[in-house]
């Protein structure tokens, strides 16, 4: 018995922006960003919100999953790029589409959200069940809870600096949801691995950027950054003080340093919940991994001895999706018939935080 995978979906903004459509932007070109990412377009969205882009990818999920709105308990949304934050971004999707007997909220762990979030759905969904199982005292005390809908929604476009070479050929919007449910035959999720690193050296953040000039308390007072809340200083490559502009809620990143972390995360991620399992790599049919990096991928099933062909590679026409990506990935795994059912199948991610995870179930 567990928490098996009911049903996938995704959804991605109409305009499509190709390398060759960033190079009218920054110093770049179509095979310097190839050869060092493999993307060549990711989607960016104009008119859609993030709402728009979740409800269209957990509408698919349910979809597929032959459900109804009405018979999920529990909606997740992973994200950092919310249209709101009051309501949480889970709020409105619920409103959007109709999840009326469904508890909401968000969560952030960045990259990682989607294990994070299905992690976190599950365990729910297998509390409540099993203390309905044994007719437990305490079973009134909680939601009863079946299935969820877990969905990673990014606009990323709108905390990306446009002039950031670095950094703005990375990144794409879309959403991803998928539909879990228990079942007292399949086995669903064999095992997960969460773990956080802190980023002791700012290699990857986002400011809130709150100005302090503005504040009617604390005249004079400097403005706030995600460096002096952690009491350190950014670095740079060689690791000399590295300054982050402040007021400017953009994506920064040392990407060597996020590089060698990154490698390192997915190789100890992919061990961990195998041996937690008793599962060896070999019997894994399928890898879904976060999309951030081609070379990362690539890095990782060389030091791993798992065929890059048993991975599933969707970063060359979305780009980086954050929260979104694994789930967007996962999606599009089923819907090219990788996936079959029994196969052991590993979600595997990393990022901002640091972040990074594992999840391994039966299809």
């Amino acid at each position: 018995m567990g928490c098996r995978i009911a049903g996938c979906g995704k959804a991605l903004p109409q305009l499509a922006v190709t390398n060759d459509d960033l190079a009218q932007l920054v110093d770049t070109s179509d095979e310097w960003i190839v050869e060092r990412t493999g993307i060549h377009r990711r989607h960016i969205a104009i008119g859609e919100t993030a709402t728009d882009l979740a409800a269209a990818a957990c509408t698919d999920a349910l979809a597929r999953a032959d459900l109804a709105p009405a018979d999920i308990d529990l909606l997740i949304c992973m994200t950092i790029s919310p249209d709101s934050v009051v309501p949480s971004q889970a709020s409105l999707i619920r409103a959007r589409i109709g999840l009326d007997n469904a508890i909401a909220f968000d969560l952030n762990a960045a990259c990682t959200g989607c294990i994070y979030g299905m992690e976190v759905a599950s365990t729910m969904i297998e509390a409540s069940m099993l203390s309905q199982g044994v007719a437990s005292p305490l079973a009134h005390r909680r939601n009863p809870l079946r299935r969820a809908l877990v969905v990673g929604a990014e606009r990323l476009s709108r905390i990306t600096d446009w002039s950031d070479r670095a950094t703005c050929v990375l990144f794409g919007d879309g959403a991803g949801a998928v539909v879990l449910e228990w079942s007292e035959e399949a086995p669903g999720i064999l095992a997960s691995f969460l773990k956080n690193t802190d980023d002791d050296t700012l290699c990857l953040t986002c400011d809130q950027s709150f100005d302090m000039s503005t504040f009617p308390f604390a005249e004079g007072a400097a403005c706030e950054s995600v460096g002096a809340v952690m009491g350190i200083q950014a670095v740079d490559k060689e690791g000399n003080p590295a300054g982050i502009a402040p007021h400017l809620p953009f994506i920064r990143m040392q990407g060597q340093r996020v590089f060698k972390f990154a490698t390192a995360a997915i190789v100890e991620a992919a061990r961990e919940v195998c041996e937690r399992a008793g599962v060896s790599l070999d019997e894994v049919s399928c890898i879904v991994p976060h999309q951030a990096n081609d070379r990362i991928i690539r890095y990782a099933a060389k030091k791993l001895g798992v065929p890059y062909e048993r991975w599933q590679v969707s970063i060359g026409e979305v780009g980086n999706t954050s929260a979104s990506s694994v789930l967007m990935a996962l999606s599009d795994a089923y819907a090219a018939g990788r996936i079959q059912a029994g196969d052991k199948v590993m979600l595997v991610g990393f990022g901002g935080g640091l972040t990074s995870g594992a999840l391994l179930f039966v299809a």
